[in-house]
């Protein structure tokens, strides 16, 4: 609140967090952005234990702290803006024109670098990056050695079941969901929408991650991490902004890893750059292995998106009796990396799903302007578990109301049904506004298929399923208690 208080006044010219290397880190930043040096004197630096040297001031990650840059003269009106906040605020240094960061304590010069040898001009720490032996052998998949199931149902059942699928309910419902009485859309859709106070806009936020697409391409598992979150924030109707990433990798020391991670950040700056949806933020955990053994690469993207008019945003669940539902997108004969693979047959292989990111941003531009019209009941992401698991919970929330839809074949019922191909929607609306979603997806050369409508209390798919809703639903949502013993 001090912060935000001072940013609305012209006493301030530069604000940044302490995070990873503390003073250090922020005050060399804020110099370099600036192409000025900077003078720090440590002595009136507030310190929590005292005895501290001025390396572990230098260093020190301690929480909830800002730097700033005050016009001279205007130091007295900062502080008193934090006094008033009950915050302390100490004059720690000032800005020179020479270029270098020094560093005085207890009347001693301790430190001086040019700033630029920290920041632009660092050297570049390259370990050796080799792409692991058995990545070609992981990505072989031969569609003839996967058995069909005998049971579709079940199958699905399985699936809604499984870890990856299973409702979350047993862990958001033991949390304050509200936040500050403005939460427009709780968890357990597409991604969380919240008002911003005093006006009209919301902001969606969702964070995403597939760490078996990265296990089986690290590249295009990063990708895909990307488009699910904003895909996501398109699902509410909000416009993906910017992305933070938390790159999760084994010992870098490893060529392997070492290629992985590089793979998994040229994936997010590809579509970063794609999407327009520009970095602001994260972080990079390596060592993450247990007895020598590394965690798949796990690149988690967080993404916020705005939405301009917040009773424009839309769910995932079905609204009403004898709408059309409606898959906007291609499906592909893809199997490779699915949940359906894993659960089902106990396999991590083949090829994640293909992308194609101009189409993805073309299926963007539709459903956002479908809801700024107000053309859709209901949007949602098709992704892990496919079409059958998208359907199904689009029916598992709101009124609960269930679907029967036609499938067109032309690919095995297991690809159609469970595949996890990208860059698709599946929504909801009324007949009447059909045929301006027909002209919204002809114009962006985005495929519409109609499957079929809202009814009953059951989920039939073609002539494969047909589930009792409510049963299918409280399996669904009482998977992970049941793991966890809850």
């Amino acid at each position: 609140e001090a912060c935000l208080e001072l940013m609305q006044t012209d006493d301030i010219v530069a604000i940044q967090d302490m995070g990873a290397a503390g003073l250090t880190s922020s005050s060399l930043e804020m110099a370099g952005r600036g192409g000025m040096g900077m003078v720090l004197e440590l002595d009136a630096v507030p310190l929590r234990e005292e005895g501290m040297t001025p390396y572990e001031i230098l260093l020190s990650e301690s929480q909830e702290r800002m730097l700033l840059v005050a016009k001279a003269g205007r130091e007295a009106a900062v502080q008193a803006v934090f006094a008033r906040w009950d915050l302390e605020a100490a004059v720690v240094g000032r800005l020179t024109d020479d270029g270098v960061f020094r560093a005085r304590w207890r009347g001693a010069e301790v430190c001086a670098l040019p700033v630029a040898a920290l920041t632009e001009a660092a050297p570049v720490y390259r370990r050796p990056a080799e792409e692991p032996w058995r990545l070609e052998e992981l990505q072989r998949l031969d569609p003839a050695d996967i058995p069909e199931p005998a049971d579709y149902g079940q199958t699905l059942v399985r699936l809604l079941e499984s870890p990856n699928l299973c409702a979350r309910e047993w862990v958001y419902r033991q949390y304050d969901q509200l936040v500050g009485g403005n939460t427009v859309v709780r968890p357990g859709g597409d991604a969380a929408v919240v008002r911003i106070e005093g006006t009209r806009r919301a902001l969606a936020l969702t964070v995403d991650c597939n760490s078996r697409y990265c296990r089986l391409d690290p590249y295009l598992g990063a990708v895909l991490a990307v488009v699910e979150a904003a895909r996501n924030l398109v699902a509410v109707g909000a416009r993906p902004l910017a992305v933070s990433d938390c790159l999760n990798y084994g010992n870098p020391e490893k060529p392997d890893v070492m290629w992985e991670f590089q793979q998994g950040v040229q994936g997010i700056r590809d579509a970063c750059v794609a999407l327009e949806t520009p970095v602001v933020s994260g972080n990079v955990s390596f060592y993450n292995e247990t007895e020598g053994r590394n965690i798949p690469p796990t690149p988690t993207i967080a993404m916020v998106g705005l939405l301009d008019d917040v009773e424009a945003h839309l769910t995932p669940w079905w609204r009403a009796e004898g709408d059309v539902i409606a898959l906007l997108g291609r499906t592909r004969e893809e199997l490779g990396g699915s949940e359906y693979l894993a659960v089902v047959h106990g396999l991590v292989r083949g090829a994640p799903p293909w992308i194609d990111l101009e189409a993805e941003k073309r299926l963007h531009r539709v459903c956002l302007a479908a809801a700024e019209e107000r053309l859709l009941r209901s949007l949602h992401d098709v992704g892990e578990g496919g079409l059958a698991v998208a359907l199904a919970e689009c029916s598992f929330g709101g009124p609960g109301l269930g679907v029967r839809v036609d499938l067109e074949q032309g690919m095995r019922t297991d690809a159609l049904l469970f595949g996890e191909s990208q860059s698709r929607m599946l929504c909801s609306l009324r007949r009447r506004h059909l045929g301006r979603l027909r002209d919204l997806a002809r114009r962006e050369d985005v495929p519409l298929t109609i499957l079929g409508e809202v009814r009953g209390r059951s989920l039939v798919i073609g002539d494969a399923i047909d589930l009792p809703l409510e049963a299918t639903r409280e399996r669904w949502r009482r998977a992970l208690e049941r793991r966890l013993g809850g």
